[in-house]
């Protein structure tokens, strides 16, 4: 199987696409920090595809996200709230994976299974939202939860085995999330390579009825 998987220089991406070349793939590794892709940068996002040596991809994974960085930290309040501040949340977390599915989705191949899973996060479900905060966080990746429903609906007229999903990793001890694992039990608390072998049992259980949904690292699904 011919594999993509953008972010593959982070943890869960480096782990998912050693877990795909393990199971026999032809894994492409796509991240900004080989120089190959920026999610915020959209004339990246096209030369990556335009550059991809693969003629037919049967699973295409984002493994990307920002939380926190220089400048950056999630909001506790209305009153953090801060334009440029909000607009870097959703460069990364929702416009650049949804240029990723506007230039790679006529990548995919057209017969057959194919897979499209674009990591999102629990915190992105607003029935689920009950703790408050975490703004631009939580709203980018509720908006991205919507681009991956409505590009399931409309590659499933053109591919109508494909399984386009987002999913939600767990808490994985990432650079990511290490700033908020106080009070995380160890049990619950996943190495990449845990989050990576439970992702892709997930995806190899999920069915194209299961297309546009949003699950856990279970399989559970978590709504919207």
């Amino acid at each position: 199987m011919d594999t993509i998987v953008i972010g593959a220089s982070g943890g869960i991406g480096a782990a998912l696409a050693d877990c795909f070349e393990a199971g026999g793939d032809r894994v492409h590794r796509l991240s900004r920090a080989a120089g190959s892709i920026d999610l915020a940068d959209p004339s990246s996002i096209a030369g990556a595809a335009a550059a991809l040596p693969f003629a037919a991809v049967q699973r295409l994974v984002v493994a990307t996200g920002l939380l926190h960085a220089e400048g950056l930290a999630p909001e506790r309040s209305l009153r953090d709230l801060d334009a440029e501040r909000l607009q870097r949340s959703f460069l990364v977390n929702t416009i650049g994976p949804a240029l990723v599915l506007r230039h790679f989705a006529p990548l995919l191949a057209r017969q057959g299974r194919v897979e499209v899973a674009i990591l999102s996060a629990r915190v992105g479900s607003i029935a689920d939202n009950r703790l408050g905060g975490w703004y631009g966080y939580r709203a980018s990746k509720a908006a991205l939860n919507q681009f991956v429903r409505t590009a399931a609906v409309e590659l499933a007229r053109t591919r109508p085995d494909s399984v386009v999903v987002a999913l939600h990793p767990g808490t994985v001890d990432t650079a990511m999330s290490r700033p908020f694992q106080a009070n995380v039990p160890a049990e619950r608390l996943f190495t990449p390579r845990q989050s990576a072998e439970h992702l892709a049992a997930v995806l190899a259980r999920l069915l194209r009825t299961d297309s546009g949904g949003f699950f856990d690292w279970k399989g559970d699904p978590i709504p919207f």
